[in-house]
């Protein structure tokens, strides 16, 4: 199974590659330059996670390494109001690629926990 996580820099997608490798959660996360890939298994199951860095600059690879995966993760910060509407933009974009199509893309909400996020009504509703 191959994953790849996508979505604006500092969502939470190298945290949530951690925390599904390790269980664990760490505050201490650098931006990720580009991509990177982890395997984990689980059980008798093997998943490649591909984490791509979500600045500006790399948003052009995405495609590229969400062609052919299993299913696309794309993560949003509910916290962070000001980049939802760029969020927004991106995921449509995303949407439209046609060697994408077919592929199941799961909307995760991260960081809905602060104080300061949307409801999960108003972060699918502003998506």
């Amino acid at each position: 199974m191959e994953l790849s996580l996508v979505g604006l820099q500092n969502a939470g997608k190298t945290s949530l590659v951690n925390s599904i490798a390790t269980g664990g959660y760490s505050e201490d996360m650098i931006p990720t330059v580009g991509f990177n890939m982890r395997k984990v298994t689980k059980g008798n199951v093997t998943i490649k996670l591909w984490d791509l860095g979500g600045q500006r600059r790399f948003r052009t690879m995405w495609e590229r390494y969400c062609r052919g995966v299993t299913a696309i993760l794309y993560v949003v910060d509910a916290a962070d109001r000001d980049s939802v509407p760029i969020s927004r933009s991106e995921l449509h974009d995303l949407l439209t690629k046609p060697s994408l199509s077919g592929i199941p893309l799961l909307l995760v909400g991260n960081k809905i926990d602060k104080s300061e996020a949307l409801s999960k009504q108003a972060l699918v509703d502003q998506l």
